[in-house]
């Protein structure tokens, strides 16, 4: 028996936008399936935190359509912005606060109440390894702890998408690997889409997908396998982009 399949967790068709006369995206296009983890790999000025902006409605403006599980943006925005969850490259947390109360404002955000946040809090403190420190102040925690309360901040109200700009900047190698399998266990376990924004070529795993954002365009979207055979993504990402400048 067919039907009809289930949309993408997040869809981004034809979007551009403009500072001015600089052009920051031009035409850019991209999916991440639910369950996916989808690296958007591009050095520092190609365009993935103004993509991100435009996902989050931190901007607005430009050209193409973006839907959040099958949610319009722009037509419906209050269903595609309740279907996303977002760890932004800033830290969002109030460090005066205790992990518990952090994630219990933002619940009452989406409208969860105190007695359905208690239970979600607890979930999710769980899914990042953080059960035991719902009661210490933001301030006394690591920084790969922080991003890890982050994530969870950005699950409480159950999204369908994730999307994390740089999550990983400032913290150390082990940290960031920490971060790294956390969510990529995210996608895997909670079937949520992720699109996972950084400049560094060693976060994107063989069985990830990967956009090559260069300069406000894709250049790349698929397996890293396919674009690098020998698992030299820095060296194939150097090809196109001098290809790309070169024509």
């Amino acid at each position: 028996m067919s039907g009809t399949p289930p949309p993408a967790a997040l869809e981004i068709a034809g979007v551009s936008h403009a500072f001015g006369t600089v052009r920051a995206l031009d035409g850019v296009s991209l999916t991440v399936p639910a369950g996916a983890f989808v690296a958007l790999l591009g050095v520092n000025g190609a365009g993935k935190s103004t993509l991100v902006n435009l996902a989050t409605r931190l901007y607005d403006g430009g050209g193409g359509s973006i839907r959040i599980a099958g949610h319009d943006l722009r037509r419906d925005p209050g269903a595609a912005l309740a279907s996303l969850g977002v760890v932004f490259q800033s830290r969002a947390l109030d460090a005066d606060l205790t992990v518990r109360q952090n994630l219990a404002y933002h619940a009452a955000l989406h409208g969860i109440g105190r007695r359905a946040a208690a239970p979600r809090i607890a979930e999710v403190l769980g899914l990042v390894g953080l059960a035991d420190r719902a009661g210490v102040s933001v301030s006394a925690l690591s920084g790969g702890q922080v991003r890890r309360a982050e994530i969870a901040r950005a699950l409480i109200h159950r999204p369908e998408v994730m999307i994390l700009d740089e999550p990983t900047v400032g913290l150390d190698v082990r940290s960031r690997a920490e971060v790294l399998a956390l969510t990529r266990g995210l996608a895997a376990r909670q079937g949520v889409g992720v699109l996972w924004a950084t400049h560094l070529f060693d976060e994107v795993g063989e069985a990830d997908a990967l956009v090559l954002l260069h300069r406000g365009r894709v250049l790349w979207h698929g397996p890293p396998a396919a674009l690098a055979p020998d698992g030299d993504v820095t060296g194939a990402f150097l090809r196109l982009t001098g290809a790309a400048e070169a024509a």
